[in-house]
């Protein structure tokens, strides 16, 4: 059957639910991280850090936060690439209490990564202040019009700039997913969540046109595998 990919997917997932919690949910976070690391997805929120960093003074302090966290494994990565190096606080911020409780388990060993239980669309998230702000695979749980005004607040509460890794919307991603989850056995939260998320990524033009409209002119934006898109926008 053909992949329709012309238009984004409205399509819920299962992990939108913030009130899930137990095995599945903490096997299905795990997983995620485990093939991102596999396919390389976290190395490009780790390059796209890289590129804000090196235009900040290594002895300055810099506060990162990570939007949909998930189990903490791209902030213990973060941790690792570059707390030897300079003086960083990671924050991570998922709105499902579950989800915290076991990335900071995961963390333990990690004392100066923090993790909060917040929604990000409330009002007292708006208040926070970060130097970088990053968004590895949760934009595209938003409909457009939310994802406009996320970025605005992004943007607004970034002091040095935001770094957005997410899905490329591809019949190709789609039906290699399909294959992955075949060879590896993944379980069905896993196979369901992962179809929806290719469905509800981006195509380059979509991207290039919110930066348009949000008058975001100092950016990079790059298609990398497996399938994603790396925006960095640059506030220095």
């Amino acid at each position: 059957m053909r992949v329709d990919t012309r238009y984004r997917s409205h399509a819920a997932e299962i992990m939108d639910d913030f009130n899930m919690e137990g095995d599945l949910l903490k096997a299905t976070l795990d997983k995620i991280a485990q093939i991102n690391s596999l396919l390389g997805g976290n190395r490009i929120t780790r390059e796209g850090v890289a590129a804000l960093l090196k235009d900040i003074p290594a002895q300055e302090e810099i506060t990162i936060a990570d939007i949909g966290c998930g189990n903490g494994d791209m902030l213990r990565q973060l941790s690792d690439a570059f707390s030897s190096e300079r003086k960083i606080k990671l924050v991570g911020i998922d709105a499902n209490p579950a989800t915290v409780t076991h990335a900071r388990n995961l963390s333990k060993d990690y004392p100066h990564i923090a993790y909060y239980c917040q929604d990000i669309t409330r009002p007292a998230f708006r208040e926070q202040r970060y130097d970088i702000i990053l968004c590895t695979l949760t934009l595209h749980h938003f409909k457009e019009a939310e994802i406009r005004e996320l970025l605005r607040m992004f943007y607004m509460q970034a002091a040095r700039g935001v770094v957005i890794n997410d899905l490329h919307r591809s019949a190709v991603a789609y039906r290699l997913f399909q294959l992955v989850c075949f060879v590896f056995n993944l379980n069905r939260m896993v196979r369901e969540d992962g179809l929806v998320s290719i469905l509800r990524g981006f195509k380059k033009k979509e991207l290039q046109h919110l930066s348009a409209e949000l008058n975001i002119d100092q950016y990079s934006l790059k298609w990398k595998w497996a399938f994603r898109y790396q925006w960095i926008i640059n506030k220095i």
